[in-house]
């Protein structure tokens, strides 16, 4: 058992015109020094699974499976024990630091806050860990006493990474951390997260659309697309051999620099994903596969094994596995 474990689970959100299932029963784990990525496009459920981990979405979404953080099932918590979790057992990085950050508090007093509740310490030592939780993304803690706004885009989204482990929790929730940073502070963040997985043994689950910064960050990625998992396996493995034609597309959008081919002809995926409430029948994938069968029109082809510790959810997968028996 890891420190989160997540067994098909399924969110459905309830709109004006009808169910939208997000997460269509998907299983994931992390356990203690491990990383785990999240890939996909845009609206293939990948915050959705953040949200749910510690119960964060509308009241009125449907949400089904096990979603078990060091062995306790959050979905059964009640709201006493959920908000205990919070913060101590785990935590969150959100992508919006704009929305996320309280305008008319000073920056020391959101990071402070979360420690004087859980840990009980005065606000004073909880002010001084608050400069030592700035200082290690590379802000300086003089910087306390500012508020929101006195910041750039980027270095509230660092805000945010230090508020993560401020309450010492043993599982990290990343949603697409380093958007708005630069090249050379998105690498310096990227180092102090695994730093701090290494050290404190805690779990990180990164979400991103970059695979190439779940590839240098994490252990195993799990590809999304419309709401299930396609790909699962270690993160270089999946980079550089994909076994879904769309775990191979995303990483054929990298472009190679002073490759001419990739000025010229730009590789990339035509389409869109579908919209959860219009899934194609078979593989959901099959109306933007290059390699695409008649069958995958028709046949739901679940995760199959693609080598060690390798599985893909493809029919050419299916029947690879199927002749090398």
């Amino acid at each position: 058992m890891g420190l989160l474990d997540i067994k098909n689970l399924s969110v459905t959100y309830r709109g004006s015109d009808g169910d939208v299932p997000a997460v269509r029963g998907i299983d994931l784990s992390v356990g203690p020094g491990q990383t785990v990525g999240v890939a996909g496009e845009s609206g293939c459920g990948k915050s959705t699974i953040v949200g749910s981990v510690l119960r964060l979405l509308p009241r009125s979404t449907k949400v089904t499976g096990e979603i078990l953080l060091d062995g306790e099932n959050v979905l059964d918590m009640g709201w006493g024990r959920l908000r205990a979790v919070r913060w101590a057992e785990a935590s969150i990085i959100f992508q919006g630091a704009m929305h996320s950050l309280n305008p008319v508090q000073r920056i020391g007093k959101q990071l402070a806050e979360p420690i004087v509740l859980h840990e009980r310490i005065s606000e004073r030592k909880a002010q001084v860990r608050a400069g030592e939780l700035l200082e290690q993304v590379g802000l300086p803690p003089a910087r306390m006493h500012n508020y929101p706004h006195q910041f750039s885009g980027g270095q509230k989204q660092r805000i945010m990474i230090a508020m993560a482990p401020a309450c010492k929790p043993k599982v990290i929730l990343a949603d697409e951390p380093t958007t708005a940073l630069d090249v050379m502070v998105q690498a310096q963040v990227l180092g102090l997260m695994s730093d701090l997985v290494r050290e404190l043994g805690l779990g990180l689950v990164l979400i991103s659309h970059d695979l190439s910064v779940l590839t240098r960050t994490c252990q195993r990625i799990a590809v999304m697309y419309a709401g299930k998992i396609v790909e699962q396996g270690p993160a270089h493995e999946i980079f550089t051999g994909p076994a879904h034609p769309y775990s191979e597309a995303l990483a054929a959008a990298f472009p190679t620099v002073g490759d001419q081919r990739f000025r010229y002809a730009p590789r990339g995926l035509g389409g869109d994903p579908p919209h959860p409430q219009d899934l194609p029948t078979g593989c959901t994938f099959h109306p933007r596969c290059p390699v695409v069968k008649d069958e995958c029109a028709t046949v739901t082809v679940e995760l199959w094994p693609a080598g060690p510790g390798r599985s893909a959810a493809c029919v050419q997968v299916r029947d690879a596995e199927r002749v090398s028996r």
